[in-house]
């Protein structure tokens, strides 16, 4: 079992300071991924608060046939997917304000690898949204090709084309900005 499942069953055990160690562990993750699909900050994190909700009031039975950290990305998703069906009209913010620039000993060296962040994330926005959504699973929060399937309700087949021409996707446009040597 790993920390999230285990801390899961204390709270529905009864120890209410085990959903305090859930919100610590996921939190932050949450927000940038669901940042992601609304591009709004604020909304996403009001789409974290209402993922946490359901795991208090709801409380959801986690079966264990994925980590449990794939299946609170999976939760979170599906809320993010079905506010937006409601509201069809999605308001744009940028998600570059979300990254510190560093106090590194070298500020120039810093200044740029920030600048370059900032421009392959906004270039990561211009790609499709099943694009966009594979890079951000397996690049920045690490899931493997089998959660990120899990999350995505497709299979690892599907996610390993879709990565493939998702990289090929961004290569494309990090080549018309002129950056080269990414590492894709």
């Amino acid at each position: 079992m790993d920390n999230g499942s285990s801390s899961y069953d204390r709270y529905l055990a009864g120890d209410d300071a085990a959903l305090g160690e859930i919100i610590h562990e996921y939190r932050d993750g949450l927000i940038a991924f669901l940042n992601g699909y609304t591009k709004d900050i604020f909304e996403a994190e009001e789409l974290v608060v209402e993922t946490f909700f359901r795991l208090a009031y709801k409380k959801p039975e986690f079966s264990g046939k994925c980590s449990f950290r794939t299946w609170i990305y999976q939760i979170a998703r599906n809320l993010a997917i079905d506010e937006y069906r409601k509201r069809k009209n999605v308001r744009f913010v940028s998600t570059d304000d979300c990254w510190d620039i560093s106090d590194g000993v070298d500020i120039e060296v810093d200044y740029l690898k920030e600048e370059r962040k900032k421009v392959i994330h906004k270039l990561i926005r211009k790609l499709k949204e099943e694009y966009r959504q594979v890079i951000w699973l397996i690049y920045i929060e690490g899931f493997s090709n089998t959660e990120t399937a899990l999350i995505m309700h497709k299979n690892s087949r599907q996610i390993t084309n879709l990565l493939y021409q998702a990289k090929k996707a961004l290569k494309k446009e990090l080549e018309k900005e002129g950056i080269t040597n990414v590492g894709l």
